[in-house]
């Protein structure tokens, strides 16, 4: 089970690891906390964009081979101006959900489903985001409580990140870096590298399934991925990284289940 906080989370972080697992003959099911209602985009914020980013939403899930979505059905808490929580989010705005009542809403989802696998994300939320700060606690309590043994955080190499985006600020000068700098985790305390190469095209495919993000601003991130040349987009984005807390340092796993050998 792979548990996000918007639609269009899931094609950045974790879509190639989806599909492999798919192909693999693993039962995927994809989880959101929010519609995503409130992110930037050429419809204005609200019910009109909420359906269309969960309709986006399916079509990214066919494409990697998921055999089930489920919204939990939060509000999208948005971002204030300069980052962090909004003031003017709406009532049921996931960041204010009661933790431990959504821990038990996704474990439930996790007991139907018999998962052997859950990913959240890093404790920083990956970039920030409150919404994926408190997936990072919600996903974490649910495993407790469902006795989910496996749970992976998804999370970026810093590292490559920022050699990356800087080769691609050559050709997109307008291309903000600056809020990656603390983002994501270090590649020292990334447990599992896992390749996805040969799956760039399911993930490509779940990126453009979400049109409306890549519009509605002057730059947009996923607007930019997506004129990345196939070759390089297959390099770019051949790798997804993840957390397991507990494993030794220097832990180096090449596939969600794999186990670190003894010794």
């Amino acid at each position: 089970m792979f548990f996000h906080a918007h639609p269009d989370d899931e094609a950045l972080l974790t879509a190639g690891t989806m599909a492999m697992l798919a192909a693999e003959g693993h039962r995927v099911v994809l989880v959101v906390a929010t519609s995503g209602e409130r992110g930037q985009a050429d419809l204005a914020p609200g019910e009109a964009l909420a359906a269309a980013r969960i309709a986006e939403l399916y079509k990214s899930a066919a494409a990697l081979g998921c055999a089930r979505v489920v919204n939990l059905g939060y509000g999208d808490s948005g971002l204030a101006p300069g980052g962090g929580i909004a003031d003017d989010r709406p009532d049921n705005a996931f960041i204010d959900a009661d933790a431990e009542e959504a821990a038990r809403r996704l474990a439930a989802v996790l007991t139907e489903e018999d998962a052997d696998l859950l990913t959240t994300y890093d404790p920083a939320g990956g970039y920030g985001h409150p919404d994926h700060v408190q997936v990072h606690r919600v996903g974490g309590r649910a495993a407790e409580i469902a006795g989910t043994p496996i749970v992976l955080e998804a999370t970026v190499n810093r590292d490559p990140l920022l050699k990356g985006l800087r080769l691609v600020r050559r050709f997109y000068p307008q291309l903000d870096i600056r809020s990656f700098e603390q983002a994501y985790s270090p590649g020292e305390v990334i447990t599992h590298r896992v390749g996805v190469r040969r799956f760039a095209r399911q993930k490509r495919a779940s990126m453009a399934a979400h049109a409306s993000q890549a519009t509605g601003a002057d730059t947009r991130t996923l607007g930019v991925m997506l004129k990345i040349p196939h070759p390089l987009y297959r390099l770019v984005f051949g790798t997804e990284w993840y957390v397991r807390r507990g494993l030794p340092t220097g832990t180096r796993l090449r596939h969600p289940f794999e186990v670190p050998s003894k010794g």
